[in-house]
């Protein structure tokens, strides 16, 4: 157990224990394969798997796959995967269509009982006869169905009989409850799609208000966590688990659900952004979904940090996304090599150097880290610098290279800047510098000081390099600001909220031993951040860097 925090969960699960109400502990992360996971779904995969596994118990990964018109094997495939490389083993692994059979058992029951009935109303009429949150809802003309009728109707739903939409089973509960769920939910509905587990073996599918408490009682799950939205559904819930005569009897804890600032949490609205090419797939590098989060280079360790921190509550106000990073960077600080890119590249000739000579300079690999050692680097006459550490007229206190302005090369020597080459547009093209053989570093020189330190690249052995730069998918702080400007055209409005300039990509010159890198490698570039070797477009001798984060920030922990 890396982490333990008190938090209103863990005392629940406590006092259970102690007052041996219960006498184990089994929680379940329960996704649908519906999306990838995102950031949020990490929240819950880190309270579900650290309170089981502070109190000896167990947890389940279980898919509710109980809609098949929005599932595919290949989100559950790449659910698996992100849980894995959270850190996290499950103990069962099941799906909601292990259960079907169970299910419709179950419906039976509620049946012979009279406390469900087949209804013919439409979705649109269903929705007409609920009600709203003052008035009261009324009755369907089928709610009177007979035991014998509705048995015989809902077997014949099972059989296929009927179309999509033609016949729902209803719980029978109360029609003028204050809470809009219990006023006979829909429990069943015809769907005649082809299953990813079942294939054609059902036409009907259970509800997930339904099908989620039986699955935690089936499964003898003690604690079915969730989040806040579902606090309401609670009262069904518990209904569905006495009604439904379950052995194992779960209880509901809802806590508020992880938003973070510029970030889109809502997995429709994410898919959306897939299908519509805003983005390059689920694991574009600038997507909150795990697979996104890994390709560009977040870590399993500052996730679950990030998750930690944040807390456990029932409140859910927007986490500042400054707060990942700083976990990003505490992680790899120690962890990733340093070296030198040149993202803008500037040529830079030293004219006094001898020509066709290469020297190889000693160089930290992470001076926050001794232990891990040194690495040479070669430097001669030509380097590359940053555009950005050239002026031709700087303003006052601009230390880096300028006319007759000296700087001191990281790991190399000084170099003077002595004049400038322009294209025929003025723009300029190479400098030449002269350099003071003297000035090594490591020498123990102190003839004089400087005030700027560069980052270069030697240009005849550099490798060429893409950068992938990254601002947030979403121009608003938060995703509520998106949600309250909302009203007549949701989806338009979402879409103007993406950041037309949330890509930007470079191409420059990394050392020469970065050449042969390997997918997922991290490392700290001089100046710019922490960089992440991309999976999907590097190629042998041309490597990709996806920005993980930059090098500092204003939030203070």
């Amino acid at each position: 157990m890396e982490h333990t925090s008190s938090n209103f969960i863990r005392n629940i699960i406590k006092e259970d224990l102690d007052s041996g109400k219960r006498n184990h502990v089994m929680t379940r992360f329960p996704p649908e394969p519906n999306g990838y996971l995102h950031i949020g779904h990490a929240k819950s995969i880190v309270i579900n798997f650290d309170l089981a596994d502070e109190f000896d118990g167990k947890t389940n990964l279980r898919f509710d796959d109980t809609n098949p018109l929005k599932e595919d094997s290949e989100y559950v495939h790449a659910i698996k995967e992100d849980v894995k490389w959270l850190g996290y083993n499950w103990d069962g692994l099941f799906f909601a269509s292990d259960y079907f059979k169970e299910m419709y058992e179950r419906a039976v029951l509620l049946i012979n009982k009279g406390k469900a009935y087949v209804d013919d109303l439409s979705a649109d009429e269903i929705r007409e006869y609920r009600g709203t949150l003052t008035e009261p809802g009324k009755d369907s003309p089928y709610r009177s169905r007979s035991i014998e009728e509705n048995l015989d109707l809902f077997e014949r739903m099972r059989k296929g009989e009927f179309g999509n939409g033609e016949k729902v089973l209803r719980a029978k509960i109360d029609m003028s409850s204050p809470n809009i769920n219990l006023r006979d939910p829909v429990i069943y509905r015809i769907s005649h799609t082809t299953h990813h587990n079942t294939g054609n073996e059902w036409c009907i599918y259970p509800m997930y208000a339904f099908a989620h408490p039986l699955e935690d009682a089936i499964e003898g799950v003690t604690h079915s966590i969730c989040t806040t939205e579902f606090e309401d559904q609670r009262p069904l819930y518990d209904w569905i688990i006495e009604q439904c005569e379950t052995q194992s009897v779960p209880q509901q804890i809802e806590f508020g659900r992880l938003n973070i600032t510029n970030t889109v949490m809502s997995k429709r609205k994410l898919k959306q952004l897939v299908d519509e090419g805003f983005v390059d797939g689920w694991d574009d590098p600038r997507m909150p979904t795990i697979s996104g989060l890994r390709r560009r280079g977040y870590t399993p360790e500052a996730i679950r940090t990030f998750v930690r921190e944040t807390g456990v509550s029932k409140g859910w106000g927007a986490v500042d996304s400054q707060m990942l990073d700083y976990f990003v960077r505490e992680d790899l600080k120690l962890k990733a090599p340093r070296t030198m890119g040149i993202l803008r590249p500037l040529k830079v000739v030293i004219t006094n150097y001898p020509e066709g000579q290469v020297e190889m300079l000693d160089a930290e690999i992470n001076p926050e880290n001794p232990d891990m050692g040194t690495r040479q680097i070669p430097f001669s006459r030509e380097i590359y610098i940053e555009q950005e550490d050239f002026m031709e007229n700087p303003p006052k206190k601009y230390f880096r290279l300028f006319p007759g302005n000296e700087v001191r090369l990281k790991h190399a020597y000084f170099i003077k800047c002595e004049n400038v080459v322009k294209d025929a547009d003025g723009n300029v093209v190479e400098i030449h510098c002269t350099y003071d053989q003297e000035t090594k570093s490591g020498s123990g020189f102190t003839g004089r000081k400087v005030k700027g330190t560069l980052h270069w690249v030697e240009a005849t052995q550099a490798v060429p390099a893409e950068f992938n730069l990254f601002e947030p998918l979403l121009l608003s702080e938060t995703q509520e600001e998106v949600e309250e400007t909302t009203e007549p055209a949701e989806e338009k409005t979402f879409l103007d909220q993406v950041n037309p300039n949330s890509l930007e990509v470079l191409k420059g010159f990394v050392e020469p031993n970065m050449k042969d890198v390997s997918p997922q490698e991290k490392f700290q570039f001089f100046r710019h951040g922490y960089f992440n070797v991309d999976p999907k477009e590097t190629t042998k001798g041309h490597p990709v860097f996806n920005l993980i984060v930059s090098l500092k920030s204003s939030f203070k922990l």
